[in-house]
């Protein structure tokens, strides 16, 4: 399970993305002031870190500074207020692979957590394998005994998203929402729909699932 490093002194917008990114599967860390969050830093070795640019005791820029200096290559995504002087040679300066200007949606911060981690390798595998399959993420390609199985966009988003969240129980609006996102309002038979057609591509018995299981009263769980 990937960590998270969130270094902000506003605690409302630490606990809302603890709760957002404990539900997409990661392990939070939080600090309320840099000094603190340097040290967290440096001992709890996180996947990522979200670090604000205004914060007590040493700013942002500070700390991403430190930790560049003392050559951690965690990847780094600023959070910055509007208004904030923020543009890519800023970011290149201190060392940070990204930044969020607040206020920012849920859905946008996972995204850009999700491509930066791509990006600096710190994401899931480059190829996933299980049973008779094999998926290629750099490539967007999935084999089934070495035949490439064609996939839909929206079949292959949720075969990417039980990948990224294996043997986890998830329920059927926390599918729809990491993979068509509320504002397309599709309903939950959408769901069952695909992950009936990932059990037809990809079961050895579609009938009887062994990676893609059904947990009944919540949603669906998948077994690599």
């Amino acid at each position: 399970m990937q960590s998270i490093l969130v270094i902000d002194d506003d605690e409302s917008l630490r606990d809302t993305i603890a709760v957002v990114l404990e539900q997409e599967g990661f392990t939070l860390v939080q600090a309320a002031d840099g000094r603190t969050g340097l040290d967290r830093a440096l001992t709890h070795k996180p996947d990522l870190l979200l670090v604000d640019l205004r914060l007590p005791g040493m700013s942002g820029m500070e700390v991403c500074k430190q930790l560049r200096s003392a050559n951690i290559k965690t990847p780094i995504i600023v959070l910055s207020a509007i208004g904030d002087e923020v543009d890519k040679v800023l970011l290149l300066e201190i060392g940070a692979d990204d930044y969020v200007v607040k206020p920012f949606g849920v859905r946008e911060l996972l995204a850009r957590i999700r491509a930066v981690l791509r990006r600096t390798g710190g994401d899931i595998r480059k190829t996933i394998t299980f049973g008779d399959n094999e998926v290629d993420l750099e490539r967007r390609v999935v084999s089934r005994r070495h035949q490439e199985v064609k996939f839909t966009p929206a079949e292959y988003k949720l075969l990417a998203y039980f990948l990224e969240n294996p043997d986890r129980a998830l329920t059927r609006d926390m599918i729809l929402n990491s993979v068509w996102g509320y504002d397309a309002f599709p309903n939950t038979r959408t769901v069952d729909a695909h992950v009936v057609k990932l059990r037809q591509k990809l079961e050895t018995d579609p009938n009887v699932p062994h990676h893609f299981i059904t947990v009944h009263g919540i949603g669906y769980r998948f077994l690599p």
